[in-house]
Parts: C-alpha cells; sequence; structure tokens
C-alpha cells in the first residue's frame, strides 16, 4: 500500500523522464528535472538536520516552487507554502504561529523577506538544487516516515479572526488524489492549467495527479486571468 504522495514521483520517473510535468511561460521542468532537484533539496535539508518539523517555503507561483514542496518531503518535514500575494499581515500571523526554523525563498522572495521579523535560516532554492543526492539518507528518512505523517500546513484566511494552520496527512491526500484521476480519467496526454495559488491547497487537483499519471501541469499566468478569450487560446 502506498504511504507517501513522493512515491508517485518515484513511479512515474521511470516511465517517463522526458516529459514535461510542469510549466509556465517562461520554465517548463520534466519529470526528471523535478525528481533530481527534489531529492537534492531533500539532501540538503537532512544535511542541515531538518526533520520532522515545518519548513516555510516562500517562493513566486512558478514550477520551482512546486519542486521545493517535494524537496521538503523528502526531507521527512512537511511544507508550509506562503506567497507575496498573501496579505502581509496573514504571513506575519503565520511566521509567529510556525516560528520556522527555515524559509526556502527564490531571488525576489529573499528580498521581499527581509521585511519580516524573521531570525531563522534562509536558503536559497537556486543553490540548494545543486546539492549532491545522498540516496542513503534519503531512504533513512523514507523507512520512518508513515502515511498519517504531516505532508503540508495551509492556514485559513482567518475570516473568523486569527488564521490557522490545518495539517493534512499523506494518507488523506493519496485518497483524495487516486479517486478525483479515476473520476477525471486523467493519463500522460492530460494537460492542466493550474490557476489556483499554490498557498492553496486547492492546487492539489493539478500537482499529484500529474505525478500519479505523467501528466503535464501549466501554471497559467496571472495576466491571463482577467482576459477570457486569452486564456481560452492558452
Amino acid at each position: 500500500m502506498q504511504r507517501n504522495v513522493l512515491e508517485y514521483l518515484e513511479n512515474i520517473v521511470v516511465k517517463f523522464p522526458e516529459k514535461v510535468a510542469y510549466a509556465d511561460g517562461t520554465c517548463q521542468l520534466t519529470i526528471k528535472e523535478v525528481y533530481s532537484y527534489s531529492r537534492a533539496i531533500g539532501t540538503f535539508l537532512i544535511q542541515q538536520c531538518h526533520t520532522k518539523e515545518p519548513i516555510v517555503v516562500f517562493m513566486s507561483r512558478r514550477p520551482e516552487t512546486i519542486v521545493a514542496y517535494y524537496g521538503v518531503v523528502y526531507s521527512g518535514c512537511c511544507y508550509v507554502p506562503i506567497d507575496e500575494e498573501m496579505p502581509r499581515i496573514r504571513i506575519e500571523l503565520i511566521f509567529k504561529s510556525l516560528n520556522p526554523s527555515a524559509v526556502i525563498c527564490d531571488e525576489n522572495t529573499r528580498q521581499a523577506l527581509k521585511s519580516y521579523e524573521y531570525t531563522g535560516k534562509v536558503y536559497l532554492y537556486e543553490d540548494i538544487i545543486k546539492t549532491k543526492e545522498d540516496t542513503r539518507s534519503l531512504m533513512q528518512i523514507r523507512n520512518k516516515q508513515l502515511d498519517i505523517d504531516p505532508l503540508y500546513i495551509v492556514f485559513t484566511s482567518g475570516s473568523t479572526g486569527t488564521p490557522k494552520g490545518v495539517v493534512a496527512c499523506h494518507r488523506s491526500v493519496i485518497d483524495y488524489i487516486d479517486g478525483l484521476s479515476d473520476i477525471l480519467k486523467v493519463d500522460e496526454n492530460t494537460v492542466f492549467g493550474n490557476q489556483t495559488p499554490l498557498y492553496v491547497d486547492a492546487c492539489l487537483k493539478e500537482l499529484y495527479p500529474t505525478l500519479k499519471v505523467g501528466a503535464t501541469a501549466y501554471i497559467i499566468p496571472k495576466d491571463l486571468f482577467m482576459f477570457p478569450i486569452k486564456l481560452a487560446d492558452l
């Protein structure tokens, strides 16, 4: 029985290594690249002694952000997505609630992070994907993981007051993705169009079925959202 969402990736990379998994207008990543980069990130976090803790991924909406999520999972931690589009007060409350020991950023968000009262470790995505994979360490972590382990934490909108963190485990996501994929009858020829922010768990319906069947998820540029004809053409 499947215990970890990363088994989707490990199974599909054998079948379609060169197929594009995630793309937007400026970047595309093959399944093999997603696999290699995420394992490099996982190795790096293990080497920095991060395990079984929330790691914030503070990156813009792009394919690389998804890779960072999977890298955090490879380390045995759970990811917490944050985006600059979120209200500042919400981001501040998330940092205060979590008090994370580490944040993964890209070049743009690293500058934005300096404006927050955060004093923990900051890792640049472009640097940590260069880490040499440590297969043994990754396997040791995997052997200890359970399907009820936390996968990610998303925060509510805070409409009733302070935003609250909601934890999702591997099992709940696996059951959801397996059922959804069967209903939608997705396969390797499917192309998903993602409009949902990556810090909202509704984006799961594009992220994980892509790994399950070897599909492609295209992150639709935000500047097309208000132009239905252009959006339909895309």
